[in-house]
């Protein structure tokens, strides 16, 4: 078995920039994937592990959300996918002798991409208040810390729970059920950082927080529009589907600020086509659109549709599906017909043209789709911007029929089942009042803190023990430098995770890192048993996921058993109780037989989430089963009239002063969220290196930067302070004008804490306002003007 130690990190000199790519995957994407996997596992276990990704006897990808369809090939995953796999299933090893040679303050100063490079994590480890090293701690004297310290605070409120879009959906649902006991709804999760903005939307105009899109209605839309989105890096399946959609004949309509690769051409690494030939073209029309333009071309796309019907009435509409099942169009089709479109064609940067050309295609279409990412999600507006994707499938009834309705693809492999499950700070009340008939006890009503709340909350001394189920918080959180602070003011940090962190650098005066298994390792319960648990995808199939290797030690525990037991820790006898104090439960939660059966869990799920009945049955099912979804299936819309509402949504045009850019974060192709698989973007031609910013050649010019300059990146804010991300490449890119982007987690420096989506809270990581500095120049060139 191969056990390369983990790459030096290259210095700052070794930065290489190269020509973007115009098509994505083909045989790189396979020597890619091959190369990673042995360099973490050696060439056998690559090859036995990923055989089992996304198999229906094996484990679920832990790299998206995207869904396998009916028919699986035996290579179900991407060169992404395939990366972390063998980020999880590496030989390399985090041991107690390595957290001896390392201070914690001298792992702060390390890269996120050094310190994921270290391996997996091997044994609980506690770093004491008066330390600067982890030593080993046994599993019972971890929970018994957690329970100290929890049990010591004056209310359940001054402690957050946070939660990783990669845990399962029976460890989400113990675990907001011990949350729930212990007395508090602080249950922020990644999704308030992703995608709240579009749950937030879907939920007011359709009725349910999720798309309605399945596999099926992409092969058979007419038209596809992909939106501020990039999957040939963070959903490279989803080109496969793109393609086979081009096949029966979709046109694909592509808007995003940058070019992408995987959008332009897609050679199929799993047919002669990819490997030999010339690929599939996938994008018909590019719309490359400013920043945070998006709410303005879907109100000039609907403007001009009811343009189109006022000249040939009865001809572009779905009059018969607008008066049956919408409330609201007649206002909505005033407020189009006053929109300036002046302020269309700034806030798109797009010519009218090229507008009007889109609105011809949608016409010609009978069914359409929209897919959306962050690119939609992580401004100001977003809220309004979805209701306004919404609002445009509305017209033509593009909701409820095959090949059309709204698509938000999400990244993390089970973030959408950790809702479904009860992962959320502002609980549906029905949901609240059937967990309480479960276990007899009366759950919290009030609103907790969502993850802008909670770093806000820690800061203030009011959140004083910080509780994370996965994920890596500080290098995903905005503002990152609040952020360290807030999480250094904890009285207790604790993290579940698979491999070493920034979060576990990050820490309060005491921290706990529990390591946990990962999803493709062997779960076995008491008896020998081989168990497995589920997670729900992006499109709301819910399946079973099967570990298939050997733990990569001994002393690992599987995230339900986790919970359960700090649960009976905490909530145990022997010592004072959360639950003495505030009257809560403690004793009607069968814990310990939760933690030895997986199917109880399950049943219990089955009796207090919707569409659960049957769970063991119908998940043990040949792909399991997909949720009902009523827009899609029915054509019934659970809202407040009760039909799909139509919304009038406010243009405002992003104007940043003279001299400014507006800046999105973004990943490279070697990166999943903030696991850095490696310090390529090879299809925008970085190599070795990430402190790079993409800006317009004629940009740059105009600020005198030349190609290769080292720049520093400043954001200006409303509070007046300057936030800075120092020593950056200027890359000269083709990106929309008076745009740049950055990757994160280097650029979450930049995004201020109150930079926030209306509704969500979501932090606009994708429209920040900055300066480019010259590294040696002054900060104000002549005639600029100062912060505000």
């Amino acid at each position: 078995m191969a056990r390369k130690a983990p790459r030096e990190e290259p210095g700052e000199d070794a930065l290489e920039v190269g020509e973007a790519k115009r098509w994505a995957a083909g045989l790189p994407a396979v020597t890619h994937a091959l190369r990673m996997g042995y360099e973490q596992m050696g060439a056998r276990r690559t090859a036995l592990t990923l055989l089992k990704v996304n198999q229906q006897d094996g484990f679920d990808c832990p790299g998206c959300a995207w869904p396998e369809g009916e028919h699986r090939s035996r290579a179900e995953f991407c060169e992404n996918g395939a990366k972390a796999v063998a980020e999880e299933a590496t030989v390399r090893r985090v041991t107690p002798e390595f957290f001896a040679a390392h201070p914690v303050d001298e792992l702060a100063r390390r890269s996120d991409y050094w310190l994921g490079q270290q391996g997996r994590l091997t044994e609980p480890m506690y770093k004491a208040a008066d330390s600067e090293h982890y030593v080993p701690v046994g599993w019972e004297e971890a929970f018994s810390i957690a329970a100290r310290e929890l049990n010591a605070l004056r209310s359940p409120d001054e402690a957050a729970f946070y939660t990783s879009g990669r845990t399962s959906n029976e460890a989400a649902y113990l675990y907001q059920l011990l949350v729930r006991q212990f007395g508090t709804n602080n249950l922020p999760d990644c999704s308030n950082m992703c995608h709240e903005s579009s749950g937030s939307a879907l939920t007011e105009t359709i009725g349910v927080g999720k798309g309605s899109v399945r596999l099926d209605d992409l092969y058979c839309a007419d038209l596809i529009f992909v939106v501020g989105q990039n999957p040939g890096t963070n959903h490279p399946r989803m080109l496969s589907a793109l393609e086979k959609a081009k096949r029966r004949g979709a046109r694909i309509v592509a808007v995003n600020p940058l070019p992408e690769a995987g959008l332009q051409r897609f050679k199929n690494p799993q047919n002669a086509r990819g490997i030999a030939g010339g690929g599939t073209p996938l994008t018909d029309r590019f719309l490359q659109i400013r920043l945070g333009g998006d709410l303005a071309l879907f109100q000039a796309l609907s403007r001009l549709l009811v343009e189109a019907e006022d000249a040939v009435p009865g001809t572009v509409l779905d009059h018969d599906f607008i008066t049956a099942h919408t409330d609201g169009f007649q206002d909505y089709a005033a407020h189009l017909r006053e929109i300036d479109w002046a302020d269309i064609t700034e806030a798109t940067g797009l010519a009218r043209e090229a507008i009007e050309a889109t609105a011809r295609e949608v016409t010609a279409a009978r069914s359409v789709v929209v897919c959306w990412a962050m690119g939609l999600t992580q401004h100001k507006h977003s809220v309004p911007t979805i209701r306004e994707v919404v609002n445009f499938l509305l017209l033509r009834g593009n909701l409820g029929r095959a090949g059309a309705g709204v698509c938000p693809v999400r990244g993390h492999s089970n973030v959408q089942g950790d809702r479904t499950m009860g992962i959320h700070e502002k609980p549906d009340p029905e949901f609240l009042a059937a967990l309480g008939r479960e276990f007899g006890f009366d759950p919290p009503r009030h609103h907790g803190c969502d993850a802008v709340e909670a770093i806000r909350a820690m800061a203030a001394g009011e959140v004083k023990v910080f509780f994370a189920m996965g994920g890596n918080f500080v290098s995903a959180a905005p503002d990152t430098a609040a952020t360290e602070r807030a999480l250094r003011s904890c009285r207790l940090t604790v993290q579940v995770s698979t491999k070493l962190n920034r979060s576990h650098a990050v820490c309060g005066r005491e921290a706990l890192i529990l390591p946990t298994l990962g999803r493709t390792e062997r779960d076995r319960g008491p008896g020998g048993e081989r168990r497995f648990v589920t997670v729900e995808d992006s499109m709301g199939m819910v399946h079973a996921s099967h570990g298939t290797l050997p733990p990569a030690s001994p002393h690992l525990l599987p995230e339900p058993v986790i919970v359960c037991r700090l649960a009976q820790s905490l909530f145990g006898t022997g010592g004072p109780r959360r639950g003495d104090r505030d009257g809560g439960a403690g004793g009607p939660v069968p814990w310990a037989g939760f933690e030895a059966d997986y199917d109880a869990v399950r049943d219990s799920i089955a009796r207090v989430v919707p569409d659960f009945g049957g769970f063991n049955a119908r998940v043990r099912q040949p792909g399991g089963f997909t949720l009902p979804h009523a827009p899609r299936d029915e054509r019934r819309f659970p809202t407040r009239t009760g039909k799909a509402n139509f919304t009038v949504n406010t243009l405002e045009v992003l104007r940043v002063p003279p001299g400014r850019l507006l800046l999105q974060t973004l990943r490279s192709h070697d990166q999943y969220n903030t696991t850095i698989y490696g310090l390529d973007d090879r299809y925008r031609g970085i190599h070795s290196g990430r402190r790079v910013v993409f800006a317009h050649p004629d940009d740059l010019a105009e600020r005198g930067i030349t190609d290769g300059d080292l720049v520093d990146l400043v954001s200006e804010w409303t509070d007046g302070l300057d936030r800075r991300a120092d020593a950056f490449r200027a890359v000269a890119y083709d990106t929309a004008r008076g745009c740049c982007a950055a990757y994160f987690p280097e650029a979450n420096a930049l995004v201020p804490l109150g930079s926030v989506a209306d509704t969500s809270n979501t932090p606009t990581s994708k429209s920040i306002v900055v300066r480019l500095e010259r590294r040696g120049c002054s900060s104000h060139g002549p005639g600029e003007d100062q912060p505000g």
